[in-house]
Formats: structure tokens, C-alpha cells, sequence
């Protein structure tokens, strides 16, 4: 579904992708790893088309996307869902507002969107908090009304930036369970980042390592901390000895 021929993105003088290849098949879970300023966030953007690659392609379902307009891009955004790091919700909506507003946006009766608001939240563990507003929401909540919100509208591709960032050890786990319900009830392909990388591992099927721009290991993820670069070995195993420079 998702394909990455040789994408590099230049920031000013700073490289921060080089020559990413990368290929995510329909229903696949990944996770994307890696020391802090590698890239990870900058290749989810890529993913979403909210950065667009300096060089190399990005091809969904074998178009190649890479360069089109905002006009031409704005369908396949429509196909993707995205929780962002710092929830990214609306402080003026409520709840219901906030996970609403994909269909609304795309012009969907009020009283399906309800309805369909409603189905989301339950699913999430937050129903009966329509009316509540993101101020009055844990960190935990926060990241539940994302989810709701990424996935409202069916979305083939679900992008999580960060999901469990800031969120204690229980919370974590149960965060990924929700994610994993999510998951095997649609069949969406879903792309995740993250620090805790011992969480994500549980959670995904293959992950790719970047380390300063470039992927350092693509595969399973059951077998990671074994792979043959030291640098990604001491990462995923939090060793103080290696390669790696703090």
C-alpha cells in the first residue's frame, strides 16, 4: 500500500531523511524507531503528506503522489487518519465536536455523525463524554478522543505520532490494546512512532530503525534487539555501552 523509493528531506543545510526505502503492505503494522532527532515524526509526516519528500517517491496503491498539489493530495488525505503527538484537538469544540469533525468536514448528516460520534467514543472507553471540553480531559483522554477522531472515518491508513507519550505504564498498555482492538476490527493498515519502544514492539509486526537520516534495520519485530548493527542492538536493548553517542 505505502512505498518509499529513495526518499531524502532537506531542511535548509540539515539532512534529516537520506535515501528511505521503505514498503508497508495492506493490513501491515509497523513501527518506526529510533534515537531522539533521526526522523521518525518527519517520515510520518512524509506518509501523511503534510512533508513532501526533497527527493526520492512516495507511491499508495502504486500512484506516485510525490509533488502533487494541495488540491490533487487533499483524496488521499482522505483515506488517512493521523494522531498527533500533542492531540492536535480543537479547545473550542467539544468532545463530540473534535470527533466529529472529519464528517463533518466531508458534508455528512448531523444525525449520522452523531450517531456514528457516539459508536466511536463507546468503542474508546469515553462514552457519555460528549460535551465535555479538551480542558476538562487526562492526558489518557486526550489521546482516546484522537483516536476516535483518526479513525471516525474508516480511514486505509492510520498514522500514530507518539500515542502513549506522557502516559504512565498502565495506561500504556491499555492504550495498546485499544489499538490492537481497533486494528483487527477494520484491517486498516496502521503506521506507528514511538519512544517506548518496548510498548510499540508488542504492537507492531515489522519496524524500520532510523538513525541520522538513514535506515539502519527493516523486519520483524520479534527479532530487533538481535539485529546485526550495533547500533540498533544497544538502542533497542538500552545498552550504555555501543556505538551510539548520547
Amino acid at each position: 500500500m505505502i512505498e518509499l523509493q529513495d526518499v531524502g528531506v532537506r531542511f535548509a543545510s540539515r539532512q534529516v531523511l537520506d535515501g528511505v526505502r521503505l514498503d508497508v503492505a495492506r493490513g501491515a503494522r509497523l513501527g518506526i524507531i529510533g534515537p531522539a532527532a533521526s526522523g521518525k515524526s518527519v517520515l510520518i509526516k512524509v506518509i501523511a503528506g503534510l512533508v513532501a519528500p526533497s527527493s526520492g517517491r512516495l507511491i499508495i496503491d502504486g500512484t506516485d503522489v510525490t509533488g502533487l498539489t494541495e488540491e490533487r493530495l487533499a483524496p488521499v488525505r482522505a483515506r488517512i487518519g493521523m494522531l498527533f503527538q500533542n492531540y492536535a484537538l480543537y479547545d473550542f469544540l467539544t468532545v463530540e465536536g473534535n470527533v466529529g469533525f472529519p464528517l463533518v468536514r466531508r458534508g455528512e448528516p448531523a444525525d449520522q455523525v452523531a450517531q456514528r460520534v457516539r459508536d466511536r467514543l463507546r468503542a474508546v472507553g469515553l462514552a457519555g463524554s460528549e460535551h465535555k471540553l479538551p480542558s476538562q480531559l487526562s492526558g489518557g483522554m486526550k489521546k482516546r478522543v484522537g483516536i476516535a477522531r483518526a479513525t471516525i472515518a474508516a480511514p486505509e491508513l492510520v498514522l500514530y505520532d507518539e500515542p502513549t507519550a506522557g502516559l504512565d505504564p498502565v495506561t500504556t498498555s491499555k492504550m495498546y490494546d485499544l489499538l490492537r482492538a481497533d486494528h483487527e476490527q477494520s484491517g486498516a493498515t496502521a503506521i506507528a512512532v514511538s519512544s517506548d519502544v518496548a510498548a510499540l514492539i508488542g504492537f507492531v509486526d515489522t519496524v524500520i530503525f532510523l538513525y541520522q537520516g538513514r535506515a539502519h534495520y527493516q523486519g520483524p519485530a520479534a527479532t530487533v534487539a538481535d539485529a546485526p548493527d550495533p547500533v540498533v542492538r544497544q538502542f533497542v536493548r538500552g545498552a550504555l555501552d555501543g556505538p551510539l553517542v548520547g
